[in-house]
C-alpha cells in the first residue's frame, strides 16, 4: 500500500517531536511546520540518491535555519541515506551522537554543511550556487547543472548576512538557486511583528528575485511554485506559509512550540489530531517503503551521470572533488621554490599584499579551480592577478569575484564555493574587518574547509587611516579559533611558503595576515625546504651559547634583525626566530620547540597587543608591542610613538639578561 503526502510528512512531524522529547531538548516546531514542503521537494523535485549521496551533480540542499535538523535527521533517515538508523534519531542530541543538536558536516551524508549560526547557511547556499554555474561554464550541463535549495526562517533573513547573500545572488543572477522560507510569524520572543515588519517579497524582488508566497500546507501550491522557480531567469524565494509546530492542538503558531519538547501529554494530543495511530518513534512499512522509494528515485541520474562523466580525463574528474591532488601539489611546490630563488636574489622591498600578488601570479595558472575575488578593495589586497577574468552574470568562466562591500558575506559564500567542490577559493580585505567575517571563518574551521582569507593592512603600518583601521587585537583574536592557520610571513619568501602550506592543508582554513608598508627581504639565502612549514624556525643563529632570543612576526622580524646586530655590536649574542604561523609550530614536537626557542631569556616583538605571547616567551620574557589601540599618522612614526624599535627590543633584552645574571 503506498503512502500520501499527508502520512509522508506526518512521519516526519512524529519522528521530530519523539526525538525533541526523548532529548528534552531541541526545536520540534519547525520541522513539524516545514514537513510538508520538504515531502514534495524531496518526493518530486530535489534530485538525489540515497544510495549514492556524494555524486557530483546532485542538487544541493543546506538546512540553513540549524535548530530544524530534526527535519533533515528525519529525511535522512526516512530515505534510506546510509549512516543514519533510527536509533540515531532516539539519540538525538547525546553525547558521541552523530544527530547533534545542529547538522554537522560530514556527520552524516546528505549533510551539504554545518549550520546553527543563522544566515550563514543561506549565503553559503549562495556561494555553491556560484561555484555550480562555474564548474557548468567549464564542463557544461553533462557535468554540472543542478539546483541549490534552502530551508530558512524569520532568524536568517534578520541577520544581517542575509542581504549581502540576497543582493549578490540577485546581482549574479543565480537562477539555480531556490530559497524556501518558512513564513510562519513566530521567533523564540513571540510574533514576528515584535521586532520587523519587512515585507520580505519586496525586499527580495528589489534584489533581483522572483517571489512568491503559498500555502506551506498545500502540496499542491507549493510544488506549482517549485517547478515555476526552477524555470525562471532569476533567484527565487518561495514564501511557504506555515503554522509552527503544525497539528499540536495547544502549542501550533505559539512561541511553545519553538525552542522545547511538546511534553508527553500535547505528543499524545497531536498524534490524535493528526491520525497518527503508532507509538513512540513507530514508522509504519508502507510510509518507510514509500520515502525509500524516493531516496532510490535519482540513481538513473547518478548512473547517467557516472557514465558521461567517465569521458573527463583523471584530472579533470579529480579536480570536481578537491581541485589540488598530489600533482598540481607537486606543481605549487615547484612554482614557489623557483620563486622563492628569485626573491632571495632579487631581495625586493615589498609590502607583503604586493608578495601575496607575486606568489598568486605564479600559483593561479598552475591550480585548477582556484578563485580569487575582494571585498572592494581589488585595488589594496593583492589579490587580482595577470589572469584576471571577472566572474559575472554573463560569463561564470572567470577566476576572480568582485563581492562588493560584504566581508562576512564573502567569507561564508567561500565556505559554500569550498563546500561544493571544485573550486579553491581565496579573497582579501583588511584585517581589521576579520571581524566583520569571524563567524564565517570559525564556521570553516570547524567544517574544516579549505578557504584562504588574504587580510592586509594588518597593523598600525596602515598609518592615516588611523585606529578604526588598525588592528592591534585581531590577529591575537583570530589565532584563538580553532583548526585556523594564521600566518604573518615577514617578506616575500615567506609568503610564498605560508601559501604553500595553505594549499597544501586540505583541511584547515588559513588567513594570510599581509603588510600595507614595505618590507626589506630577509631570507636572502635560498633554502629549498619550507622553513616557514614548522610554524617557526630560526632565521638568524649565533655561535655558541645565546644571550637572548628574539622572536617576532611579520612586519616586525625586521625590527628584531636590526636588534640583533645591534647587540652584536655590544657582544650580546641574539638569536633572530621568525614565527610565521603559531598554531603549526604548536603542533611540533617538545624537541623542535626548544630547539628554536632555546634556554636564554626571550624578547617578542609584534605590532599588536601581547595577548598570547607569554606561551612563547616564559614567565619572565620581553613584549615589546602595542598596549592599547593605534592612532593617526604616517606609519613609520607610528612605530616610534609606540615605541615598537629595535632600540627598544635590544634595551628590553639586555634588561633581561642583566636581570638573569
Amino acid at each position: 500500500m503506498s503512502a500520501t503526502d499527508k502520512e509522508m510528512a506526518n512521519a516526519i512531524r512524529a519522528l521530530s517531536m519523539d526525538a525533541v522529547q526523548a532529548a528534552n531538548s531541541g526545536h520540534p516546531g519547525m520541522p513539524m511546520g516545514m514537513a510538508d514542503v520538504a515531502t514534495v521537494l524531496w518526493t518530486r523535485f530535489l534530485k538525489y540518491d540515497a544510495g549514492n549521496p556524494n555524486w557530483f551533480d546532485r542538487d544541493r540542499l543546506v538546512l540553513s535555519a540549524g535548530h530544524c535538523s530534526m527535519l533533515q535527521y528525519s529525511l535522512l533517515y526516512l530515505a534510506g541515506f546510509p549512516g543514519i538508523t533510527l536509533d540515531d534519531i532516539k539519540n538525538f542530541r547525546q553525547v558521541g551522537s552523530i544527530t547533534a543538536g545542529h547538522p554537522e558536516y560530514d556527520h552524516i551524508p546528505g549533510i551539504e554543511m554545518t549550520t546553527g549560526p543563522l544566515g550563514q547557511g543561506i549565503t553559503s547556499a549562495v556561494g555553491m550556487a556560484i561555484a555550480e554555474r562555474m564548474i557548468n561554464a567549464r564542463h557544461g550541463d553533462d557535468i554540472c547543472n543542478h539546483f541549490t535549495y534552502a530551508i530558512h526562517g524569520d532568524g536568517c533573513l534578520m541577520e544581517g548576512i542575509s542581504h549581502e547573500a540576497i543582493d549578490m545572488a540577485g546581482r549574479m543572477k543565480l537562477n539555480k538557486l531556490i530559497f524556501l522560507w518558512d513564513d510562519n510569524d513566530i521567533t523564540i520572543d513571540g510574533d514576528v511583528g515584535m521586532s520587523s515588519t519587512c515585507d520580505q517579497l519586496k525586499r527580495f524582488e528589489a534584489c533581483g528575485w522572483d517571489a512568491v508566497r503559498v500555502d506551506g500546507h498545500d502540496p499542491e501550491a507549493v510544488a506549482k511554485a517549485i517547478e515555476a522557480a526552477q524555470k525562471t531567469d532569476t533567484p527565487s524565494m518561495i514564501a511557504c506559509k506555515t503554522e509552527i509546530g503544525h497539528g499540536s492542538p495547544n502549542k501550533a503558531n505559539t512561541a511553545g512550540a519553538h525552542g522545547a519538547p511538546l511534553g508527553p501529554d500535547e505528543i499524545l494530543l497531536t498524534r490524535k489530531a493528526l491520525g497518527w495511530d503508532y507509538g513512540d518513534f513507530e514508522i509504519p512499512d508502507n510510509i518507510k517503503s514509500a520515502w525509500e522509494d524516493a531516496g532510490k528515485s535519482g540513481a538513473a541520474d547518478s548512473k547517467a551521470w557516472e557514465g558521461r562523466a567517465s569521458k573527463l580525463s583523471a584530472a579533470e574528474m579529480s579536480a570536481l572533488g578537491d581541485p589540488i591532488n598530489a600533482d598540481v601539489m607537486k606543481d605549487i611546490k615547484a612554482a614557489v621554490l623557483s620563486l622563492k630563488k628569485e626573491m632571495s636574489a632579487e631581495k625586493p622591498g615589498l609590502a607583503t599584499r604586493q608578495s601575496n600578488a607575486k606568489v598568486l601570479e605564479a600559483l593561479v595558472p598552475i591550480v585548477p579551480g582556484i578563485v580569487g575575488g575582494s571585498a572592494d578593495l581589488t585595488g589594496s589586497n593583492g589579490c587580482i592577478t595577470s589572469q584576471y577574468k571577472a566572474v559575472t552574470p554573463e560569463d561564470f568562466d572567470g577566476n576572480y569575484i568582485h563581492y562588493g562591500v560584504r566581508e562576512f558575506g564573502m567569507a561564508a559564500m567561500m565556505n559554500g564555493m569550498a563546500l561544493h567542490g571544485g573550486i579553491v577559493p581565496y579573497s582579501g580585505t583588511f584585517l581589521v574587518f576579520a571581524d566583520y567575517s569571524r563567524g564565517a571563518i570559525r564556521l570553516g574551521a570547524l567544517m574544516e574547509q579549505r578557504v584562504i582569507h588574504v587580510m592586509t593592512h594588518d597593523s598600525i603600518g596602515v598609518g592615516e587611516d588611523g585606529p578604526t583601521h588598525q588592528p592591534v587585537e585581531t590577529v591575537p583574536g583570530l589565532r584563538a579559533i580553532h583548526n585556523l592557520n594564521v600566518f604573518r610571513p615577514c617578506d616575500t619568501v615567506e609568503t610564498a611558503e605560508c601559501w604553500e602550506i595553505a594549499l597544501e592543508s586540505a583541511k584547515t582554513p588559513s588567513v594570510m595576515s599581509m603588510t600595507r608598508q614595505g618590507l626589506a627581504t630577509l631570507r636572502v639565502d635560498h633554502t629549498d625546504e619550507n622553513l616557514c612549514a614548522k610554524g617557526a624556525y630560526v632565521l638568524r643563529d649565533v655561535d655558541g651559547d645565546r644571550d637572548v632570543t628574539l622572536l617576532a612576526t611579520g612586519s616586525e622580524v625586521e625590527i628584531i634583525v636590526e636588534a640583533a646586530e645591534a647587540l652584536a655590536k655590544e657582544g650580546i649574542k641574539a638569536a633572530v626566530v621568525s614565527m610565521p604561523c603559531w598554531e603549526i609550530f604548536a603542533a611540533q614536537d617538545h624537541k623542535y620547540r626548544h630547539s628554536v626557542l632555546g634556554d636564554a631569556p626571550r624578547v617578542g616583538c609584534e605590532a599588536a597587543l601581547r595577548f598570547g605571547w607569554d606561551r612563547w616567551l616564559g614567565d619572565h620574557g620581553g613584549f615589546v608591542g602595542m598596549e592599547g589601540f593605534g592612532a593617526s599618522g604616517p606609519g613609520a612614526e607610528l612605530y616610534e610613538h609606540f615605541g615598537i624599535t629595535a632600540k627598544n627590543v635590544a634595551e628590553r633584552a639586555k634588561k633581561l639578561i642583566a636581570a638573569k645574571a
